[in-house]
This record gives C-alpha cells, structure tokens and sequence, in this order.
C-alpha cells in the first residue's frame, strides 16, 4: 500500500522495519518530495507580502507499507493478487487498514518520543492519492513497485459515508462554534479510546474507555426518551464494572481475547448512543 499526502507526517524520511504480535514482519518506507530548504537557526524578520502572491507549493510526503512477511512466488502471482485484490470492495478496505494502521503506529511513535502532544495520526481520506500494487525486494523497500494500480478511497466505505450523512458533521461543527452546542466530555474521550484500538493500542484503548464510559453514564443520562437509547444505557450500566476489571487488568499487562471482545463491543454500544442521540436531535 502506497500513501501520499500533501505536506510533511513528521516521521523522518527512511525505512523502518515493523513486527507484529505473531513477529510478521512489514517494512515502512518515508519519503518527502519536493521539501522546502530546512529553516535557520535564527528566526527571519517579518516582512511584507503581496495579497495577491500565489500559496507556497506544499512538499509531498510518501509512505509506503510494504508486506514482507507475505513474498510472492513469482510475477505472475503477484499479479494474480492484485487483479483480485482491487476489484474486492472488502479486500481493498482491509488492505488500506493495514496499511494505514502500520503508518499510524510510526506517527504514534514520532509523537510520543518527541513528547508532542499534537502529533497527529492520518485517516486514508486524507490521502492526495493511494496505491495497491506489487514489486521485487529492492523495488518495495525503495518505495516503488513493478505494477501498481490507484485506487478510490475519497468516499470512504459505504458504512462511513452513511456515517456522515446521518450526522451532518459540518452543521454541528457550525453550532458548536457559534455557542449553540457544546461537546460532551465523552465524545472526546471515547474518540480517543476508538483511534487506540483501531491503533492496536488494546490497553490504551480500555484505560480510556473506562473513565470515557463513566463520563457518558453521567452526561448522557435521560438524553434521550427512547427505548432503544434507555436499554443501551441500561446495557452500559450493568457492564460497567467489565470495564473497570479490563482497565485494572491492562494496567499489568496485555488483555487477553475475551477481554478485547468486551472492550470492543462495550465501546461500540457507546458510539451508538452517542451516534443515535445525534441523529435523533437532527
């Protein structure tokens, strides 16, 4: 899988070497195109601008996410895959996934070990454009491939575009700047705990969807007069200590499957309520 976004990601140009929990290993490659000169020590006077000057041309960043514990035997099987692979709805969703999430996990990284707290993960939408394709050893680690094929993903899954089409984004965004709506403490939090554990940041994910929950329980409590909202919110309530015991639990160590599955689907009945109540209130 090939991203490219306008800008800089913040991760140093190079090639980096990934394991998963099975040790399957990937490879991620870097690479900026077109970057300005780096800036000087000193800080520039300002200076007068013409209103009328065209915007700076912005550097091209590249990330490529490369399966090397996956090799082909040949050409040919390569191009078998990927015949099948971009003509899969499902497949090409999973792919963008997988790629994406292995990039994340290096901006996870970059953010945390420089200490900033504003460094940002990336959403395939944000993509200038993406691409699927298949190479020799050199080729992928250099960032480039044999055949590739571009693929559409500016509409996001069918699942996603519902998504936003049931939530007016744009329309809260308006009413929470003009003061008309406020932001709930939960919705922050449980948007946290969703991008750890699409992340692959289990114990992240359940730390944060326990005081998460705890403040949905609070905020969200009679939001709604609606049977389906009430028995969610009952559903919570009477789990809530499942949250507490994974949370103490991700404290020592790594949850085990039955823990995840709980955490997992205890956070989808949260966005549910949330989601439901947004919709409902129009």
């Amino acid at each position: 899988m090939q991203f490219e976004f306008a800008g800089t990601l913040g991760v140093a140009d190079g090639r980096y070497l990934a394991r998963n929990d099975e040790g399957a290993q990937s490879v991620l490659v870097v690479e900026t195109l077109g970057a300005p000169s780096p800036p000087g020590r000193r800080r520039r006077r300002s200076r007068e601008v013409d209103p009328a000057a065209a915007p700076h041309s912005l550097p091209l960043s590249r990330a490529t996410a490369v399966r090397a514990y996956e090799p082909f035997d040949s050409a040919k099987a390569g191009a078998g895959w990927l015949s099948g692979a971009v003509n899969v709805e499902g497949t090409v969703d999973a792919l963008v996934a997988e790629g994406i999430q292995l990039l994340n996990r290096a901006l996870h990284a970059q953010a945390t070990a420089s200490a900033d707290p504003y460094g940002q993960e990336v959403s395939p939408e944000r993509a200038a454009l993406v691409r699927i394709g298949y190479g020799g050893g050199e080729e992928v680690a250099s960032g480039r491939f044999s055949v590739a094929r571009e693929v559409d993903v500016r509409g996001g899954s069918p699942r996603r575009r519902r998504r936003e089409e049931e939530l007016h984004p744009q329309e809260r965004v308006a009413a929470v700047l003009g003061g008309r709506e406020q932001i709930d403490s939960c919705e922050t939090l449980l948007l946290r705990a969703r991008a750890d554990l699409d992340g692959g940041r289990t114990r992240e994910a359940t730390l944060q969807l326990r005081v998460g929950l705890e403040a949905l329980l609070v905020e969200l409590a009679g939001a709604r007069v609606d049977p389906r909202h009430e028995e969610d919110m009952a559903t919570l309530g009477a789990r809530r200590h499942e949250v507490g015991e994974a949370a103490n639990l991700a404290l020592r160590g790594e949850l085990d499957a039955g823990r995840e599955s709980g955490v997992r689907e205890l956070l989808e009945i949260c966005e549910r309520v949330i989601r439901r109540r947004r919709v409902l209130r129009g």
